[in-house]
This record gives structure tokens, sequence and C-alpha cells, in this order.
């Protein structure tokens, strides 16, 4: 399954890697593409093994706003 989110607080490099890694170390994501000029990221994973709200809850953590 792949869907696009709206992150908010991204501004450089730096958070485009903290984004793609902190999404793309959880179990059953596939791929994280970050777009840093629009605020999306698309991401690619497993339903069955991983959630919605835990690919969410990664990004978070490492302290942007999925919207």
């Amino acid at each position: 399954m792949k869907i696009t989110m709206d992150v908010k607080g991204m501004s450089c490099q730096h958070c485009v890697n903290a984004v793609k890694r902190a999404a793309g170390s959880l179990a059953g994501v596939a791929a994280v593409d970050v777009n840093l000029a629009s605020g999306k990221v698309t991401v690619d994973f497993d339903p069955a093994k991983v959630s919605l709200e835990q690919v969410k809850h990664a990004i978070t953590e490492e302290g942007y706003t999925v919207v």
C-alpha cells in the first residue's frame, strides 16, 4: 500500500534523512520518498506488517508533524 502524507517541520536534507530513517526502519516499510519542497512523504508499506499509525508515530517521534 502506498500513501502520501503532508509532513510539517522539514526544512533541510537532515530532516529528509531523519524522516526516511524513522519510517524506513519499521518492519514492513518497503520505501520512503520525501519531497522537501512540497512537504510530502510517500510511504510504501505492507499493512499486514505495520500500520499507518505506526508510520505516523515514527515520523512524529523525530519531531515532525503529520497532517
